[in-house]
């Protein structure tokens, strides 16, 4: 528990007064009272036992915090959150004076001369950290003593929100994130764009009051809900979801507008139809970033987006209990162009993005410049599989449906128009990637065996290691597995959810990565390699990538592997 009744820190901290008064503890009848009290702690050096407290810090100007732990093995959390500037923070701990751990006698020192006692003294450092991340201090048991946290902004003047607690098992103000914290793009379009993700525990486990909010933005991810609104203007902080009643199906678009470059005083595209979704804007011009809360759903369609633009997409589970929040990992996407003709035009070697509406078709054409004695098609189905058809000048020469990568080279003919017809999958939207050549040499996909299966050696799983193997071609490739663990109840559903082939090493976190290596084999029938993965935790369950990555930079996924270490060695 806090000690924040210590007569030392009242004399620090406070003017002296005949009647002094007493900083709020976990003891208090009146502590939540007072927590409400935004004036009680502002300016204060003192940090409150279970209160998220925000501040402000001047350039080169440091900061200090104080708060006192009463007794020994005591847990303890403390949670940093820098907003528009990357920090430098110190957790330090020293012993209390003599005079602050007794009753106390007789007049007390100058308020000068006990405070020159404590800062002249040099405390032993807990932990430091410099950088714009959310940052954590956890210690399930921490001595008593004067604890001092020192921040310091060196790049601008900043905000910043400071939470601590000696209860953490109890408090847990901050939504806690799924076991997969990523945001899926489930629909791609020119100006739309899905977006899914999984519920917080703190909403569907403990019940807790949770609202999703979602930030749009074409610069960069966010790292927390407060860096996001100390870019938002005050008047712009929040656009309610449609109100119960009057809500919208998940897969309708909930329209909210960006202002375009000669039109940003306008009102934005959404309000125009209906006021229920907002507040008007004013007419001043806003910064292209835009939040919305959309309650507790788990899936979202933004809308009113400009085609062939990188949009960035955040997503925060905020408490509504605490108003404190925990980010989901960002995620970026690029909307479609815009369809200058319903044919899409493929040009020689090039790869082509293809995304297709459930039970939809794409119609794309290709038309060599030069004579050719053959002509290849290549295909990466990204999702489920897709139908393809090839016509020569009216005539059909393929139907195949592709699942993973698919190669077909078909007879030439002078001066011949191709028309590629693509049919996506009954289940759902389908992504795929595909490229014409008439250069046989010209390869942009690797080439792949025809199982693409991982096999895990379970004779020789150990409580900290999997022994895994796949199949490679005569091509030599790079190869880049990946690892992340898993819930238990991790079944073959999700897995399949997640089987986005097209989805590169470039969107895994550096932490999941294991190795990299080259690999191939002239003789096809000891075209395998394994691998021995290591570090794991025993009884825990992984799920295993391998990535195969051509000469062209692009890469194929392998099938997903499910793996568990053995739980007792």
């Amino acid at each position: 528990m806090f000690l924040l009744r210590c007569p030392l820190l009242l004399l620090l901290l406070l003017p002296l007064s005949s009647r002094p008064q007493k900083f709020p503890t976990r003891d208090e009848e009146l502590f939540q009272m007072q927590i409400r009290d935004k004036a009680f702690f502002h300016d204060s050096s003192v940090i409150p036992d279970g209160a998220e407290i925000s501040s402000y810090l001047f350039r080169d100007t440091p900061k200090r915090y104080f708060f006192v732990v009463e007794e020994d093995n005591t847990p303890l959390a403390v949670t940093v959150t820098p907003c528009d500037a990357p920090l430098e923070w110190k957790l330090s701990v020293q012993e209390l004076p003599e005079e602050a751990s007794g009753e106390g006698s007789g007049e007390p020192e100058p308020l000068e001369q006990q405070k020159q006692q404590i800062t002249n003294e040099e405390g032993t450092e807990l932990f430091s950290y410099k950088g714009n991340d959310v940052e954590y201090f956890v210690s399930s048991s921490s001595p008593s003593g004067l604890y001092q946290l020192d921040l310091l902004s060196t790049e601008k003047d900043t905000h910043f929100k400071v939470y601590a607690t000696t209860t953490p098992e109890s408090d847990q103000p901050y939504p806690e994130l799924p076991y997969d914290p990523r945001i899926d793009v489930t629909s791609l379009g020119r100006t739309t764009v899905t977006l899914a993700w999984k519920p917080s525990p703190t909403a569907s486990l403990l019940k807790q009051p949770i609202q999703y909010c979602i930030v749009i933005n074409k610069e960069h991810n966010f790292k927390s809900l407060c860096a996001v609104e100390a870019k938002l203007s005050s008047d712009d902080a929040f656009m309610m979801a449609p109100k119960p009643g009057l809500d919208f199906s998940p897969f309708d678009f909930a329209h909210f507008g960006f202002p375009s470059d000669n039109n940003s005083g306008k009102e934005r595209g959404f309000l125009k139809s209906s006021s229920k979704f907002g507040r008007q804007t004013s007419s001043k011009p806003r910064v292209d970033l835009h939040k919305v809360c959309v309650g507790n759903k788990n899936i979202f369609t933004v809308s009113d987006l400009k085609p062939d633009t990188q949009y960035y997409f955040d997503m925060f589970a905020v408490n509504t209990n605490t108003n404190m929040s925990t980010a989901y990992v960002g995620t970026f996407a690029r909307t479609k162009e815009e369809a200058k003709q319903k044919t899409v035009e493929l040009k020689d070697g090039k790869v082509t993005d293809v995304f297709i509406k459930r039970k939809g078709a794409k119609f794309l054409r290709f038309a060599p410049v030069s004579s050719h004695q053959k002509v290849t098609f290549s295909v990466h189905s990204c999702l489920d599989a897709v139908q393809i058809q090839v016509r020569r000048d009216g005539k059909l020469l393929l139907s195949q449906n592709v699942e993973g990568v698919r190669q077909f080279q078909l007879r030439g003919k002078a001066k011949a128009k191709y028309l590629i017809r693509l049919k996506g999958s009954k289940k759902g939207a389908s992504m795929l990637k595909i490229l014409a050549t008439t250069r046989p040499n010209k390869q942009s996909f690797p080439s792949l065996p025809e199982d693409t299966r991982i096999k895990a050696f379970d004779k020789l799983r150990t409580c900290s290691s999997v022994t895994v193997a796949w199949l490679g071609t005569q091509e030599r490739n790079k190869f880049c597995i990946y690892k992340r663990e898993v819930d238990d109840n991790y079944n073959e559903e999700q897995k399949k959810r997640e089987q986005n082939q097209c989805l590169g090493p470039d969107t895994r976190k550096k932490s999941e990565k294991v190795l990299c290596k080259y690999f191939h084999s002239q003789n096809i029938q000891k075209a395998v390699t394994t691998e021995t993965i290591r570090g794991l935790q025993p009884g825990k369950s992984y799920l295993l990538d391998v990535y195969v990555i051509g000469h062209g930079g692009h890469s194929v996924k392998y099938q997903s592997k499910l793996v568990k270490t053995r739980k007792f060695c």
